[in-house]
């Protein structure tokens, strides 16, 4: 077993297996090797270039960081004898390079700064692929909204029949939630995507670093000012969090309506089979259960959320132990976040929608009732709230034909519709769920014309967001793959 040399000099006697895993960081840790190795790599080429370093231990210490950055972590270094995954690293180079050379590489950081940075570049990482996923199910909404600007379906207020809409209104609707996600994210990713490194524990250092320099290998947009502030704050996390608890709300209410758009009550949407599990009683049963437990992943991100602004909530500067307890909330936050999108657009896709059944129900309820209203201010000149009172008073007494009208009219206003030339084919024209939605074509109306608008609109956005993620993306790859070629340079 390799020594665990931070503890060696200032702590003595072995520690229990009890307080060792109690300690460790490692679970969470593996999340965040390939970023430690990164962070060494471009600490010790500042360290090199400065002359902190002299280039044969520089050397010695690259070979043994390619390679692990090559093959992967080695398994000895995520052993819970060690504290965490910085310690493990640092233990298995100083076994490989010798403590000579390896001892060196800690030179002007500490593990706070460390730490602080690969959760940033693996977060980072985690909002790319989140972002992407994003354009994914909007590209998968908006197709989906397309196909259906003149599908009729019924909207509804306290989950009662309300007004006809169409079904491209109400996918649209999620889509424009989902673009406020993506902005969200995409604005925490500038407050994510800076460096702490050089912070060191908390105060900088001594030593002549280029804190700049070690942000620009790492494919940072700069650098936390503050160095206290640069350890101790998770807020990035919790933005983060918060973000993608706001998301999986909106997937939720998503998953809420599929599940009881695919029950026998609704019967507006089949599934795809490969989303639904059967009963293992009951041989006739489809059940959603993918929606299902995506709508239960959306309280497990909360959850991560709560945790850690409460971890957070009661600690002085700088550091604290205490926010190794925040990390595995936040990967697991991101992780059932990313699975719900990943798999959301599957979803979607392989939806299929039972247009005649949305459209009979559309009508239901009296759902036009409105109409008949707005008719009787448009043509006859009434006060809304007058016809508002007639209508209502019609439904009271169980229809909105003409002759209901004219009864709850008569009871109203003293006389009644037909007396001043309301007729039966104007109610009817009136109540038609066609007429209703493509009358509302203002900017984000359910009507066809509007929806097609609000689709053209939607996509401009969304290329700007793609254009965006891919340009992220790119930075940082560029960024990566130009330090590696430079950190080769300097082993050879």
């Amino acid at each position: 077993m390799q020594e665990d040399v931070v503890r060696r000099g200032r702590l003595s006697g072995e520690r229990t297996g009890e307080i060792n895993q109690f300690l460790s960081s490692m679970d969470a840790d593996r999340c965040i090797a390939d970023a430690d190795l990164l962070v060494d790599i471009a600490h010790l080429m500042m360290l090199e270039r400065q002359g902190v370093i002299d280039r044969e231990n520089a050397a010695a210490i690259m070979k043994v960081l390619l390679a692990m950055q090559k093959t992967g972590v080695p398994e000895e270094a995520f052993s819970e004898h060690f504290e965490d995954i910085h310690a493990g690293i640092e233990s298995v180079l100083i076994a490989i390079a010798g403590e000579d050379a390896g001892g060196r590489l800690h030179i002007g950081r500490s593990r706070n700064d460390e730490v602080a940075a690969c959760i940033r570049l693996h977060l980072r990482d985690e909002l790319i692929l989140q972002l992407g996923l994003l354009v994914k199910l909007r590209e998968v909404l908006l197709g989906c909204a397309q196909q259906h600007r003149e599908s009729f379906i019924p909207g509804f207020t306290h989950f009662q029949h309300a007004q006809p809409t169409t079904l491209a209104h109400h996918l649209l609707a999620y889509e424009q939630a989902f673009s406020r996600d993506f902005d969200r994210l995409n604005q925490a990713y500038s407050r994510v995507n800076l460096s702490p490194m050089g912070a060191a524990a908390f105060a900088s250092t001594g030593y002549r670093i280029d804190r700049d320099y070690t942000a620009s290998l790492l494919g940072f947009d700069g650098i936390i000012m503050n160095t206290m502030d640069a350890v101790a704050a998770r807020d990035f996390a919790i933005e983060v969090l918060s973000a993608l608890s706001i998301m999986m709300a909106t997937i939720s209410r998503l998953c809420e309506e599929l599940v009881l758009w695919s029950s026998s009550f609704t019967g507006f949407v089949s599934l795809e089979d490969s989303f639904c599990s059967t009963s293992s009683i009951m041989p006739q049963k489809k059940n959603p259960d993918t929606v299902e437990i995506m709508r239960a992943k959306a309280g497990s991100v909360a959850g991560a959320c709560t945790s850690a602004l409460v971890i957070t909530k009661g600690l002085p500067m700088s550091y604290n132990r205490d926010l190794q307890e925040l990390t595995p909330h936040l990967w697991r936050g991101a992780r059932d976040a990313s699975m719900s999108l990943q798999l959301l657009p599957g979803i979607l896709s392989g939806a299929r929608f039972d247009t005649v059944r949305m459209k009979t129900e559309a009508g239901k309820g009296l759902s036009t009732a409105t109409d008949v209203a707005d008719l009787l201010v448009r043509k006859y000149n009434l006060p809304f709230r007058t016809a508002h009172s007639i209508v209502g008073r019609a439904v009271k007494k169980g229809s909105v034909e003409l002759k209901a009208l004219d009864e709850a009219a008569k009871e109203i206003m003293g006389n009644t519709l037909s007396e001043i030339g309301l007729t039966q084919n104007q109610v009817i024209t009136a109540l038609s769920v066609e007429n209703s939605v493509v009358s509302r074509d203002h900017p984000g109306g359910p009507a066809p014309s509007a929806t097609a608008e609000a689709i053209a609109l939607a996509r401009d956005k969304l290329n700007i967001d793609h254009k965006n993620v891919e340009s992220k993306k790119s930075g940082v790859s560029h960024a990566i793959d130009t330090m590696l070629a430079e950190a080769g340079r300097l082993a050879q």
